[in-house]
Formats: C-alpha cells, sequence, structure tokens
C-alpha cells in the first residue's frame, strides 16, 4: 500500500487546516470559498426522479440504460453543437474525478509514457500520471510539446483555477496538432456551462473537430451545472475507438453509476431551466465577490467563465490566505494548482446568499 501511496504528493487541503480554524474563529462565523461545493438545492426534479427509481434492486450496467445514452447524446447536439453521436459515442463516469485519477492506468499508459496538462491544473491529472507510474509535464501551449512519448494531452476550458477559456481558434489549433502527432486529447469541459464574459466551445464542435471524433474525448460533470456533486454524475463524449475498451475495461472494474442516479442524470440532462436558474445565482454572487474583492485592492485576472475568481494582491497566496483567513473567510491557495498560481488565491463562487453577503461586508 505505501509503495502506492509514496508516488502521490502531500494532500495539499491539509495545509489549509490552520486558516480554516483562523477563519471559523471570526465571531460571524466562516464564509468558506475554498471548496468549488454546491451549497444550493439540487432541483425537485431531479429529487423525484431519483426517487422513483429508488427501487432498484438489479446491478446497474456500466454503459447505462438506453435511456441514459439517449439523454447523454441529445444533450451532446443540442448544447455543444456535435453532430451525428450515437450510443457508441458517449460512456457514463462515477463523477468526473475517478475519470481523471484513474485514465492513465486505465489507458495502459506507464513508464516512459507522457501526460501533459495546463501549468495551472487541477491537481489531479498530476494524480493520474502518477498512479500510472508515467511521466508528466505541465505546459504554457501544448503545441510546443516534444510529441515523442506523449500518449495524454489534457485541455481543461474553462480552466480550473483561473477560468480562462480557450477559444474555438485555439482549440482547433491544438486538436489538429494531437491528431498529427497522434497525441490523445482529453478534454475537461465540467465548467462549459459557466461562461461569463466568454462562449465557451467544446471540441466536440464541427468547427473544432472538422466533424471527425478521432483522437478526441471531452469529459462533462452534473455536479455543478445541477448541484448533483453528491451524486457523482459524470460522463464522456468521444472517439468511439477510444471508449469501447475504457467501457470493457471498467465493467471489469465495476465502475457503475448507480441506477437511481442514472434515472437523475437523465432528468437532468433533459431540462435547462434550473440550469439557468443556477447560473443566474452563481451570476449574482460573482458580481458581488468581484466588486468586493476589487475594492478591498485585489486584481482578477481571467475568470471569464467557472465557478472560481482568479485574485491577487501581488504577494505570497499564503499571505493573502490568512490576510483573508483573518476576516473569517477561507480561500484555496493558487499554488495547490501549480507553482505558477503562487502569487494567486482562488475564490469560489459556491457559498449561499447570505455567506457571500458576510464575505462581502467584511471586505
Amino acid at each position: 500500500m505505501s509503495a502506492v501511496s509514496d508516488r502521490l504528493p502531500t494532500f495539499p487541503w491539509d495545509k489549509l487546516e490552520p486558516y480554516k480554524r483562523t477563519a471559523a474563529a471570526h465571531p460571524d462565523g466562516i464564509v468558506d470559498l475554498s471548496v468549488g461545493t454546491p451549497v444550493d438545492p439540487v432541483p425537485d426534479l431531479i429529487q423525484k426522479a431519483l426517487i422513483d427509481a429508488a427501487d432498484s434492486p438489479g446491478y446497474p450496467t456500466v454503459w447505462g440504460t438506453p435511456a441514459l445514452r439517449d439523454a447523454i447524446t441529445g444533450w451532446v447536439e443540442r448544447r455543444l453543437g456535435a453532430r451525428e453521436v450515437t450510443h457508441r459515442h458517449v460512456l457514463p463516469i462515477v463523477g468526473s474525478k475517478e475519470l481523471v485519477a484513474w485514465l492513465p492506468t486505465q489507458l495502459g499508459l506507464g513508464p516512459g509514457d507522457r501526460v501533459a496538462y495546463p501549468r495551472l491544473a487541477y491537481p489531479t491529472y498530476e494524480v493520474g500520471a502518477r498512479l500510472a507510474r508515467a511521466d508528466h509535464e505541465a505546459y504554457d501551449d501544448p503545441t510546443a510539446l516534444d510529441p515523442a512519448g506523449l500518449k495524454l494531452l489534457w485541455l481543461n476550458s474553462p480552466s480550473n483555477p483561473t477560468g480562462k477559456v480557450l477559444s474555438k481558434a485555439e482549440l482547433t489549433r491544438v486538436v489538429a496538432w494531437a491528431r498529427e502527432h497522434g497525441v490523445l486529447v482529453f478534454s475537461d469541459e465540467c465548467y462549459l456551462e459557466l461562461g461569463w464574459e466568454a462562449d465557451p466551445v467544446s471540441v466536440l464542435h464541427p468547427d473544432v473537430n472538422g466533424g471527425s471524433y478521432e483522437g478526441i474525448v471531452s469529459v462533462h460533470s452534473l455536479s455543478k451545472r445541477s448541484n448533483l456533486a453528491g451524486y457523482r454524475a459524470a460522463f464522456l463524449a468521444g472517439d468511439p475507438a477510444v471508449l469501447a475498451p475504457l467501457l470493457e475495461i471498467r465493467k471489469h472494474g465495476g465502475m457503475m453509476t448507480s441506477a437511481p442516479t442514472q434515472a437523475a442524470v437523465v432528468a437532468a440532462l433533459g431540462d435547462d431551466a434550473h440550469v439557468q436558474e443556477q447560473r443566474a445565482r452563481y451570476a449574482a454572487r460573482r458580481t458581488a465577490l468581484r466588486e468586493a474583492l476589487i475594492s478591498h485592492g485585489f486584481r482578477i485576472e481571467h475568470s471569464e467563465a467557472s465557478l472560481y475568481l482568479w485574485a491577487t494582491r501581488d504577494e505570497s497566496c499564503w499571505t493573502t490566505v490568512a490576510h483573508l483567513a483573518d476576516r473569517g473567510i477561507l480561500v484555496a491557495p493558487g499554488d495547490f494548482y501549480g507553482e505558477a498560481g503562487r502569487n494567486f488565491v482562488r475564490v469560489a463562487l459556491t457559498a449561499t446568499d447570505e455567506r457571500v453577503r458576510a464575505a462581502v461586508g467584511r471586505l
């Protein structure tokens, strides 16, 4: 067991505990803007679908019910502009984090193979490479990478943590480069529904991929758009030649979404109204927090999409974390996402309206 755990970096969130205690000691309580976990209710129609499917004594299938696959293919075409998406082009997963962490292993990568991800990125991209004993590296421009031995290229737009959005032209250029060099592209698009000052585009859009899904897979989650983080509901869409062996591997591993959750996802993907209502909540919180941070002396960079504000006072992120903790506000230090974030903090929009008002007042 230690041989596996020794491959991994120290779990970063443990370093935040002293600051969390400081923030919690505030007379009016903590405002936790560190972890981007949803706090708003699960929409009623999704709860009802889950309850109606609660009598599910048999094993669910890894590939999901036909109704689930229909819901995913329909959403991918309606929302992302993808064309001619069949059941072979989609695969349910048990939340996106398990996929990110175990994808290199499931692809059969190992020593000598390389996994690349953005310079500022979700730490689990690196964790996945480490679990597979593959090499890993961060990039500023993926097309500047040496393609020799590069087996998996992660894109992330909108970005966690920065909220940066890759344009259609940028995505098109990267996909063409990856295909030229035989590099598999996985595009993490879990925040795609949350564009504020930009309209995020999927690699599944025909303007990006030329109408072919060869060598590309997108990752989508219902955690943020539908408040389903507790349900562990996500899916892949893209190249059937990649998804088919992943399906077989995941069958052997028993990596199946529960039957009630599958029914809930069908309901969630079939309804756009609740997504717009949740977007409106986040938009109001974003406006309030952004204005308060700027007034307090912060500069906001990128942040044109996603659930975070990427903020700096041009000092060590830990100095900023301490400064805000003294005011009862907990944020994530930027160096959790790479050394390039050492002077930034990530401020999540995932707090109740009441707690956001409290943070604004303190700032």
